[in-house]
C-alpha cells in the first residue's frame, strides 16, 4: 500500500537515525577503526543490511523511502524499481510492493553463463527506473548500475538509499555529472545528532567520530601515516 501521509524530512532523518541506533545498525569505535571497502580506516560503521530483521522498523522505512522518492521526483515519475546486487535488492522489492511496480535487480558483473545478464526480471526499453540501494558514500559504485540499466534502453535518473555518508563533497557531483538525482532519508550528521541526544556514546567517542566526519580524509591519512 502507497503511504498517504508522512512526517518532515527533518523529523524522517530524526526518526531513521533513531532506529539505527536503537538495532545497532550504528557502530563508532574510535580506538580501532574499521576498514572499509576502500582499505582506508574509519571510526564509524553503519549496517544497513541489519534492518531486513527488524519488521517493524524495515516496513516504516521503506514507507519513509517511497514517500520521500514520491515526493522529490513525482508520484507517476517510475516504471520499474531495480535493486542493486545485493544490499538493495530486498530494499527495492518492497518499495515496488508500495508503489505497486514491477522489481528488477542489477548484477554487479555479468554472472558468466547463459544469456550473461546484468539485469534480472524484465525492464524494457523506454520505462523510467529507480535505482534502490541500502546506502552511498562517494557515489561512485552505483554509477555501473545505472549504465546497466540504460543498457537495456530504459532511463535512469534517479538512486534511492536509506543512508547517506554526506561526507565527501564530490557525491552529487559524481551522480549529478551522470544524469543522476540523489533521494536518502538520513546522513551521519543526523546519526551522530540523535546519538548525541539519547548518550547513546561516550563525549570522547562523538567528538572524534565528528572530527571524521568534518574532515575524513586528512583523519584517514593521519592514522595511515602512524
Amino acid at each position: 500500500m502507497i503511504p498517504t501521509s508522512y512526517p518532515s524530512p527533518e523529523e524522517i532523518a530524526r526518526l531513521t537515525a533513531r532506529m539505527l541506533l536503537e538495532i545497532g545498525a550504528v557502530n563508532f569505535n574510535t580506538d580501532e577503526p574499521y576498514t572499509l571497502a576502500s582499505g582506508l580506516p574509519s571510526p564509524s560503521y553503519i549496517d544497513c543490511r541489519k534492518l531486513i530483521s527488524f519488521p517493524r522498523i524495515r516496513s516504516t522505512l521503506m514507507d519513509f523511502m517511497t514517500v520521500t522518492v514520491m515526493r522529490n521526483a513525482g508520484f507517476e515519475a517510475f516504471d520499474n524499481i531495480a535493486g542493486g546486487e545485493t544490499a538493495g535488492i530486498p530494499f527495492a522489492a518492497l518499495v515496488a510492493e508500495r508503489m505497486a511496480l514491477p522489481m528488477t535487480y542489477v548484477r554487479k558483473k555479468p554472472k558468466g553463463y547463459g544469456k550473461n545478464a546484468r539485469i534480472e526480471g524484465a525492464m524494457s526499453e523506454g520505462e523510467r527506473v529507480l535505482l534502490v540501494e541500502d546506502l552511498t558514500t562517494d557515489g561512485g559504485s552505483k554509477l555501473s548500475f545505472v549504465d546497466a540499466i540504460r543498457e537495456t534502453g530504459a532511463t535512469c535518473g534517479h538512486t534511492a538509499v536509506i543512508f547517506y555518508y554526506d561526507i565527501f563533497p564530490e557525491t552529487t557531483k559524481t551522480l549529478g555529472d551522470h544524469g543522476v538525482e540523489l533521494h536518502y532519508l538520513c546522513t551521519w550528521w543526523d546519526v551522530l545528532a540523535e546519538a548525541r541526544a539519547q548518550g547513546a556514546f561516550s563525549d570522547d567517542t562523538l567528538t572524534e567520530v565528528e572530527s571524521f566526519l568534518k574532515s575524513p580524509r586528512a583523519w584517514q591519512d593521519a592514522r595511515m601515516a602512524k
